[in-house]
């Protein structure tokens, strides 16, 4: 299969009753930085000020102050991405079923880890909920660390990591210091159209 270009992104708008610290976890993992076309630049509004950090996983962070009143967060990037379908895939839901086949594949001594990140309908029928960020695990075996989903039931194409940790709660997608509302959540994933190629007429 060629490789494609997938366009992801998402955006978010909370309310918050007071300046509020954030932690947000929401840029595409380094571990595919070579494969980044377009960076996922976050867009805030209102603009504020931001740290960006790595943490103990080398996940991307960004800490803010949240003002009183709407924070909107979004971005948008094109990644390059093999076009392959990846392995083993069962049924359920992505974060509790993640998080069950981590521990019975730490309870047979294979080092597991949790990932959360973009996996969208690409080459599959399209699911009726609305999408959202996806989580699945990863277990090291042969010298090198391979991915596992325990939701779906067939291969799924374009699957970009954002975070990975030991559990859901190392890799949460924002954590808010002071009380919120989450008034906005939309994630896409699509396959972007293929780059045109101009054709040179003598």
């Amino acid at each position: 299969m060629l490789p494609m270009q997938i366009r992801v992104g998402f955006e978010m708008v909370y309310e918050f009753a007071a300046r509020t610290p954030v932690v947000l976890m929401l840029n595409v993992h380094p571990s595919r930085a070579s494969d980044v076309i377009q960076p996922d630049q976050l867009r805030i509004a209102p603009a504020l000020p931001v740290t960006r950090y790595l943490d103990a996983f080398a996940n991307v962070c960004t800490r803010l102050v949240a003002p009183a009143g709407e924070l909107k967060i979004s971005t948008d990037a094109l990644i390059a991405d093999s076009g392959l379908p990846d392995a083993v895939e069962r049924r359920g839901v992505c974060r509790d079923f993640a998080h069950l086949a981590i521990t019975l594949c730490r309870c047979m001594n294979i080092p597991a880890r949790y990932c959360t990140g973009y996996l969208g309908d690409i080459g599959v029928a399209p699911e009726p909920e609305p999408m959202d960020f996806s989580a699945w695990f990863e277990v090291y075996l042969g010298g090198r660390w391979y991915a596992f989903d325990a939701r779906h039931n067939v291969p799924r194409i374009g699957r970009i990591v954002m975070a990975r940790g030991r559990d859901a709660a190392d890799v949460a997608f924002s954590t808010t210091f002071g009380p919120n509302v989450l008034k906005r959540f939309a994630v896409h994933t699509d396959e972007a159209a293929p780059p045109r190629v101009e054709r040179m007429v003598a």
